[in-house]
């Protein structure tokens, strides 16, 4: 079964173009996506929800330029990622994408500051230390840049990988799962900065969740169930 085509008629900044993604088996190949296809504008934000294992993740990693679709092409700014060789691949990566994981992956020998600063190390020597001070701030966490993640809360620790998500000024903002680790209170508050955060830089953010909370601050919603995409507008 082939999974429902969807087509978002909003823009052309990021375009996906009749997207397959298949895995070999023994059984034969297994056929996670099939024939997608979606256009974004800025500022445009998206929710996708579905079971563990339905491809969720796979269609955010394909869309960040971190795994190769089987066919079809995808196309942020009017660049093909998969076009590059690895280095540009690399480079284009941290230039307009930004991630945010479940697990916020900091790095536990580097402070709050130097986390945020990460994605700049391979930049040109613009200075990204004011924008990471600015984005702590907005983040709440302006007291906190001198401390490792092992001094940090959950939420706290999410709020810092938001920020170096954002350091880049990145068109594109994938997230992953970004609640699902926090208590109802944390995730709320990080849901809300979230949300904040995209409309004030005004980036393409597609969020994965398992979270009706989450998934219901969205003005588009999507279900990727039973290898069909289905509209999600009524979460009630």
């Amino acid at each position: 079964m082939k999974l429902l085509s969807i087509t978002i008629q909003t823009g052309q900044v990021l375009e996906i173009s009749h997207l397959t993604k298949e895995y070999p088996t023994p059984q034969g190949p297994l056929s996670i996506l099939s024939d997608v296809s979606l256009e974004f504008d800025r500022g445009d934000a998206v929710a996708i929800m579905g079971p563990s294992g339905s491809g969720k993740s796979t269609l955010l990693y394909i869309l960040g330029g971190l795994e190769p679709p089987t066919s079809g092409v995808v196309t942020l700014e009017g660049q093909n990622p998969f076009d590059l060789d690895e280095k540009a691949i690399a480079s284009f990566r941290n230039r307009r994408v930004g991630f945010v994981f479940q697990d916020h992956c900091l790095l536990p020998q580097c402070t709050v500051l130097e986390n945020v600063l990460i994605p700049t190390l391979i930049a040109d020597s613009d200075d990204y230390e004011s924008r990471a001070r600015l984005l702590l701030e907005q983040v709440g966490l302006s007291e906190r840049i001198g401390h490792r993640p092992a001094e940090l809360s959950g939420g706290e620790k999410q709020r810092v990988a938001l920020a170096r998500a954002l350091i880049m000024n990145p068109v594109l903002l994938l997230c992953d799962e970004p609640t699902g680790n926090l208590d109802r209170k944390s995730a709320d508050a990080a849901a809300s900065l979230l949300m904040r955060l995209h409309t004030e830089q005004r980036t393409i953010m597609i969020v994965v969740t398992h979270s009706l909370e989450l998934a219901s601050r969205f003005p588009a919603r999507f279900e990727l169930i039973d290898k069909q995409l289905k509209n999600a507008s009524k979460l009630d």
